[in-house]
């Protein structure tokens, strides 16, 4: 599917504010999503796939575990993809989501700067923060993502919106909506 027909079927230009999420959650789930039990949401693969095809083929997943990886080439925690070079390569980050997401983000951003490197974001869409002003504004692209998606194998959909944030050197910040499914 060329990226033009992706946008004509999937992709609606920013026209109002999100669908409201009414989704019942389960006291586990809600327990896991509410609290710093886990900052980690593994990306829903038929989403990725879309990504993929669309802002791929992508060749790096700096923010994975050995079951999550999205990429075959990837950094673990161990690892620390915040101190490796990420040059050249097309990079699909979904990084954790709590307090240091700011400093993924801002390393996705300086890391979009080097020649050859473009790095796509799956993050919150946060738009009152911080990091949110000081770099996901500086992106290629914004995507926010229309309704919530599902991470991981929860039954439910996350309780926050979710955009995709596309940085590449390039000087002017494209913002749309995509769909979750």
């Amino acid at each position: 599917m060329s990226l033009t027909n992706f946008i004509q079927e999937r992709i609606l230009i920013v026209t109002g504010a999100m669908e409201h999420w009414g989704a019942q959650m389960d006291k586990q789930t809600q327990e896991v999503m509410f609290s710093s039990k886990s900052n980690e949401w593994e990306t829903p693969q038929d989403f990725f796939n879309k990504l993929n095809e669309v802002l791929g083929p992508f060749t790096l997943d700096p923010c994975a575990t050995d079951k999550t990886a999205k990429c075959d080439n990837y950094f673990t925690q161990q690892d620390d993809g915040l101190f490796k070079d990420w040059k050249g390569e097309i990079v699909f980050m979904n990084p954790p989501y709590g307090r240091e997401i700011s400093t993924w983000i801002r390393k996705a951003y300086l890391e979009s700067l080097k020649p050859g490197t473009k790095v796509v974001c799956l993050i919150p869409a946060r738009t009152d923060t911080r990091y949110w002003h000081e770099y996901c504004m500086k992106a290629k692209e914004i995507h926010f993502v229309k309704g919530r998606l599902k991470f991981g194998n929860s039954e439910n959909s996350a309780p926050f919106p979710s955009a995709v944030v596309v940085f590449e050197s390039q000087p002017q910040t494209i913002i749309k909506t995509m769909e979750a499914r």
